[in-house]
C-alpha cells in the first residue's frame, strides 16, 4: 500500500499510506478521549455552553487544534444537537432537562491529521421510545461498519445501515452524510447512510472516511434553521446520531476512534 501513497482513485477519492493509519490514530484517540472525559457532566440542569466549554479548554490543553472553530464561521469545538435536532446544534445557555438525549460530535486536528467522532448521550433517565432510537442508531452504525472492506462497494454500507434501521420502523436521514478525511476535513467520498448493494465507488485499502448516519424515529425530512446550522427534523420527532473514523484495511477495517473507556453508548454506566 505504501507504494500508492497519494494516489486518487477515478472517484477522487485518496488512498492513504500504512504510515498514515498511525496518524489518524493519535487524532481519533484524542477526539474520543475528549468524548469519554464529558460524559459525567451531561446530567439535567447542565448548558452545552458549558459543556463546549470543557471540550475546548481540553483540546487545547492537549496541544492540539479544534477543527471546528472557525470552520465556516463556527465559533465552537463541538455540535451539541439536543433531541429533534439531527445535527450542527450550536452550544449555548439553554440547561439540559431530565430524559433529553443529546449528539456530542467533536474534532480535532492532531499533527495535521482530523479525529472526528460523535456519540450520543443520555441527561438523567432515557425514556422506553428514546432508548429504542439510540439502540437502533448505535447498531446501525457498526451493520455500516460491518460492511466496509476491500471489494464492497458504499453502496453495501449504505443498504447494510438503511435496511437495519427502516426494519424497526424508523428512518434514515438522507440530507446528510459521512465524508472523506485525514489530513483535511472534508474530502470524497459522500458516504451515504442509504443506498442498493454493489452501487458506488469500490472500496479499497487506506481510504479514511466516516459513517456517521443519523436516524430518526419519525420521517426522514429535516430542515436548517435560520442560524444556517442547526438541522432539525420536520415532524420534531426525536433524532440520534453515532459516528466513527474508520480506515480501510487489507481485510476489513480499523475504527480510529473507539471509546478508550467502553462509554461509546449512553448506558456504558
Amino acid at each position: 500500500m505504501d507504494d500508492f501513497k497519494g494516489r486518487l482513485t477515478k472517484d477522487g477519492i485518496r488512498i492513504h499510506s500504512q504510515d498514515d493509519f498511525a496518524g489518524m490514530r493519535s487524532a481519533g484517540a484524542l477526539a474520543a478521549e475528549i468524548l469519554d472525559r464529558i460524559a459525567p457532566m451531561v446530567v439535567p440542569g447542565a448548558t452545552t455552553g458549558a459543556l463546549d466549554a470543557q471540550i475546548e479548554a481540553w483540546v487545547n490543553e492537549a496541544g492540539a487544534t479544534s477543527a471546528t472553530i472557525g470552520y465556516r464561521g463556527y465559533r465552537h469545538a463541538s455540535c451539541i444537537s439536543v433531541n429533534h435536532v439531527v445535527c450542527h446544534g450550536i452550544p449555548g445557555e439553554k440547561k439540559l432537562k431530565d430524559g433529553d438525549i443529546l449528539n456530542i460530535d467533536v474534532t480535532v486536528i492532531v499533527d495535521g491529521w482530523f479525529g472526528d467522532t460523535s456519540r450520543m448521550y443520555a441527561a438523567g433517565t432515557l425514556s422506553r421510545k428514546a432508548e429504542r432510537l439510540v439502540q437502533v442508531t448505535h447498531d446501525a452504525l457498526f451493520k455500516g461498519i460491518e460492511a466496509v472492506k476491500p471489494g464492497n462497494t458504499f453502496g453495501d454500507i449504505g443498504a447494510a445501515i438503511q435496511s437495519y434501521v427502516e426494519g424497526h420502523r424508523m428512518s434514515v436521514v438522507r440530507d446528510f452524510c459521512g465524508h472523506g478525511l485525514g489530513q483535511v476535513f472534508h474530502a470524497p467520498p459522500n458516504v451515504l447512510h442509504y443506498g442498493r448493494p454493489g452501487t458506488g465507488p469500490v472500496l479499497e485499502e487506506g481510504m479514511f472516511f466516516t459513517i456517521e448516519p443519523m436516524v430518526n424515529l419519525g420521517r426522514p425530512e429535516t430542515k436548517v434553521l435560520s442560524d444556517d446550522w442547526t438541522a432539525v427534523t420536520r415532524d420534531k420527532s426525536l433524532s440520534a446520531q453515532f459516528e466513527h473514523s474508520i480506515g480501510v484495511t487489507s481485510d476489513g477495517c480499523e475504527v480510529f476512534t473507539p471509546s478508550p473507556g467502553n462509554k461509546f453508548h449512553p448506558t456504558w454506566s
